[in-house]
This record gives structure tokens, C-alpha cells and sequence, in this order.
């Protein structure tokens, strides 16, 4: 009697299980073949930036760090390693941190407004959106938009995540006690970090945008003021390729420009100069540069 018990037990089993009538097993596979066949894999060809006369340009910066967007490879570099003050830089991590905690149409009201520094206008008592803040802070460069987003948010803990981020992006030569990028032996960054977190922007569609509008007008929640903003980097819009990504300035750091060069879908470059006389023109001499020196061959 077990005997036979056990063999139905066991044919019925087997029958629902494998009966390919209209069980979900069956239509899983009748309906969905192409999540059981084999895909050919084509391994794309790689290609990684190469001198062709092996030159530098002869450029005032004393940190600098040019890389290929795409494998990350570098083509120049000086002190890529060595701390310099990050001055206005600093606002690429406040971007990110505030693009992480934020939701864009969230309305802050302006409560402080720092005393020192390029600005974009705020008002105290003005309801702005984090997305106008942000416009801010990457575009006019200001301290006042910058510092809302993080007073908003809680002035030490905001910066506690600014230094998370600085860890989870490997940027080992960094760290940053407010975020705007005031001179503080406590605050400084590296030609390579810059880079790293250059290549962390430009990979959010959103905030890659935001970094390559030259003006643009923006206003509070209730039309009552109005922003107009202009890119501090006067490169854009005039150099042909240049899409941002941001400047820098202080006394003591001197000029720092991070710029995002492409020459075609397929060359893209980082370019970051640190305590610079001429940020502008190194840049250019930059570029030129790749123009003529870099070829791109392939890795087999």
C-alpha cells in the first residue's frame, strides 16, 4: 500500500511540474526563449590615448592631471598627488551630496547668507528650490547657495557626508570642512582627486548639463527675485568642446580650473590645473596639446 502511495505521489508530482499545458514553468520558457539561449558576447575593441612626440605644454599650473574620460588614462600629469587648497572646487562634492539627500523641486528658505565670497544673490527670506541652488552653486559659483544647501540641511552633517563621498569615491588626498572650499590648512585636494570626482559628475546626466550652461536666469518659488547667472568659466561657449566643469579661486590657491574637453564621441578628456596664474590659458595650451599629440590605439 506505501508502495503504491509513493508511486502516485511521485507520477503527480512530476505530471504538474513538468506538464506543459498552460503550467507557469511552460509559459515561462515557451514565452521567454531568449532568457535561456546563449548570447554571443562581443568583446567591443578597446582604445586608450597615446603621445605621439612626447612633449608636454609648457603651463604656470603647479598640480595637473589630464585623463582620458573613458579608461581613465592619463596623458599628463604634475604632482598628481601633492595637496593643494581646492578653493571653489570643493562645490562639485556639495553638488553631488546635495543631488544625493535633495529631491530637486524641494523649496529651502534662505536663513543666512555667508559674508565673504563670489555670490549669487540670495535673499534672506527667499523660497528657492535645491534645483535653483544647485544651478547656484555649479554655475554662479556662489558661496550663498552653496551654504544653503548644506545649512538646510544641517551645516556638520552635511559636510560629514561631503566626506563619505569623498571615501566611497577613493579620493585619498582630500578632505573638506565646509562647502564652498574657504583656505584652511584642514581643507585640500589633489590633481588626481579632482579628476576622480570630476569623472563622478560628468557621469549624472543631470548635473553634466547644469555644468555646461554658460547663462541663464532662474527665480524663487514666488517670482519676487530674480538670478541671472553666468558661468565663471569664460571658456565655454568659446572654445569649441569645452563643456565645463568648474573653477576655483582664493589667495592662496590661486587659479584651479577642472575643465571636461570632447573632441568626438569617441575623446574625451579631464583636464584639472591646480594653482594656476593663468588657468584660462593653460587650459587652452591643454587642448591645443591633444589636438596635436594624442592618438588613440587599440588594446588587443
Amino acid at each position: 500500500m506505501k508502495i503504491r502511495f509513493y508511486f502516485l505521489f511521485c507520477f503527480f508530482t512530476f505530471l504538474f511540474l513538468f506538464y506543459p499545458g498552460e503550467s507557469d514553468l511552460f509559459k515561462i520558457f515557451a514565452y521567454n526563449r531568449s532568457l535561456f539561449e546563449k548570447n554571443n558576447i562581443v568583446n567591443k575593441p578597446v582604445f586608450v590615448p597615446k603621445l605621439i612626440n612626447k612633449y608636454y605644454p609648457d603651463i604656470t599650473a603647479e598640480g595637473v592631471y589630464v585623463v582620458d574620460k573613458k579608461s581613465f588614462t592619463p596623458i599628463f600629469e604634475r604632482n598628481p598627488h601633492l595637496k593643494f587648497y581646492p578653493a571653489s572646487t570643493t562645490k562639485i562634492i556639495t553638488s553631488l551630496v546635495s543631488y544625493d539627500v535633495y529631491k530637486l523641486n524641494q523649496i529651502v528658505q534662505i536663513k543666512k547668507i555667508p559674508e565673504e565670497g563670489q555670490m549669487m544673490g540670495l535673499v534672506l527670506g527667499e523660497k528657492i528650490t535645491v534645483e535653483y541652488l544647485i544651478y547656484g552653486t555649479l554655475i554662479q559659483s556662489g558661496n550663498d547657495a552653496a551654504f544653503s544647501l548644506a545649512y538646510n540641511f544641517g551645516l556638520k552633517k552635511f559636510v560629514n557626508l561631503m566626506n563619505e563621498k569623498v571615501r566611497k569615491l577613493k579620493m585619498k588626498d582630500t578632505k573638506f570642512v565646509d562647502p564652498v572650499g574657504y583656505d584652511s590648512p584642514n581643507q585640500y585636494t589633489s590633481p588626481f582627486d579632482l579628476a576622480l570626482v570630476a569623472r563622478e559628475l560628468l557621469n549624472n546626466q543631470y548635473l553634466s548639463k547644469i555644468v555646461s550652461i554658460k547663462d541663464i536666469t532662474i527665480s524663487d518659488v514666488d517670482y519676487k527675485y530674480f538670478h541671472n547667472l553666468s558661468n565663471i568659466n569664460k571658456l565655454i561657449g568659446e572654445i569649441s568642446g569645452i563643456g565645463g566643469v568648474k573653477t576655483g579661486y582664493t589667495e592662496n590657491a590661486k587659479e584651479n580650473l577642472i575643465s571636461f574637453y570632447k573632441e568626438s564621441d569617441d575623446k574625451e578628456f579631464i583636464i584639472v590645473v591646480l594653482k594656476s596664474e593663468d588657468r584660462f590659458n593653460d587650459t587652452l595650451k591643454v587642448v591645443d596639446w591633444i589636438k596635436s599629440n594624442i592618438e588613440f590605439i587599440k588594446v588587443e
